[in-house]
């Protein structure tokens, strides 16, 4: 059965679970609230006005850097702040400023370099700085920048970079040859312990973030300091960058098209993003609450 918006009954699970309104959605983006083509529907951009006309926050919690978040920047309502880089910084999007950020040390970054480049020989890197992104000659072209320094990891994270100035958000890792959950099992197990690693690409890339720095972490601080608490927040993901977030939220939904991690993981299931599953939650919780 379907209804009027064209969401099966089966596909938005759980929606009861949640006794009172709450008062924050925390959502990821790419492979949640953005459909595969990367824009956000009609639908959705309405169910995010209705949430902030019913007096829900809504927070974009997402491993895009600032540059990336023109998407999205026009439906931010109220607070205008947005968690970016996998936590690494929190962006005012209306401001176009950075108001805080958790740096990975350049010699952390180059520890965990060395220790990757052992333990998967043919691994390349990126550098994510404030400033921009820069990379290795055959890291792959997936979202590069003409203005980047092109050169060794090793270089890009020393004084010669001309980039200290900009501290890093996250150092990027990729390999061709290995399965994306199996370069992510080998680097927790065997990587220098001094980053935080997890992977959001259907390719084998890591996202290497300070160590403790993670969705989660600077999403539990945002809501703190405004005195929310876990209970009161429901959280959208569909990757393993999301795992932390969506435990840490009182309620927690899986995309359709989630991970298998973030499906075991997860209290509640919602339509994929293509299906706009995120605006279904919203929706139904906006009809069944008071």
């Amino acid at each position: 059965m379907r209804d009027d918006a064209g969401v099966s009954d089966e596909a938005v699970t759980s929606v009861g679970q949640v006794r009172r309104r709450p008062r924050l959605i925390a959502t990821d983006l790419d492979g949640t609230l953005l459909r595969d083509d990367k824009s956000l529907s009609a639908r959705t951009v309405a169910a995010l006005a209705a949430a902030a006309e019913a007096g829900i926050q809504v927070c974009f919690v997402t491993g895009r850097p600032a540059r990336w978040m023109d998407v999205v920047s026009a439906h931010v309502h109220g607070h205008g702040l947005a968690i970016c880089a996998n936590g690494a910084s929190v962006v005012d999007l209306r401001r176009g400023e950075t108001v805080e950020i958790h740096p990975l040390p350049d010699d952390d970054a180059l520890a965990v370099v060395g220790s990757l480049r052992a333990l998967a020989p043919g691994v390349s890197f990126a550098v994510e700085r404030t400033g921009g992104i820069h990379y290795e000659p055959q890291y792959p072209p997936f979202h590069l920048d003409p203005a980047a320094t092109v050169a060794p990891v090793e270089k890009l994270l020393s004084r010669e970079s001309g980039h200290t100035d900009q501290p890093v958000l996250k150092l990027l890792a990729h390999h061709t040859d290995l399965a994306p959950d199996e370069f992510l099992g080998l680097a927790r197990t065997g990587a220098d312990p001094r980053g935080e690693f997890t992977r959001s690409s259907p390719s084998a890339l890591l996202e290497i973030s300070a160590l403790g720095v993670s969705k989660a972490s600077t999403l539990a601080r945002w809501c703190a300091a405004r005195g929310i608490t876990p209970a009161e927040v429901i959280a959208f993901g569909d990757m393993p960058n999301d795992l932390g977030m969506l435990t840490w939220a009182g309620t927690s939904y899986a995309m359709a098209n989630a991970h298998p991690d973030v499906l075991t993981a997860t209290t509640a299931r919602t339509a994929s993003n293509d299906e706009d599953g995120v605006a279904a939650v919203i929706e139904r919780l906006l009809e069944d609450t008071p």
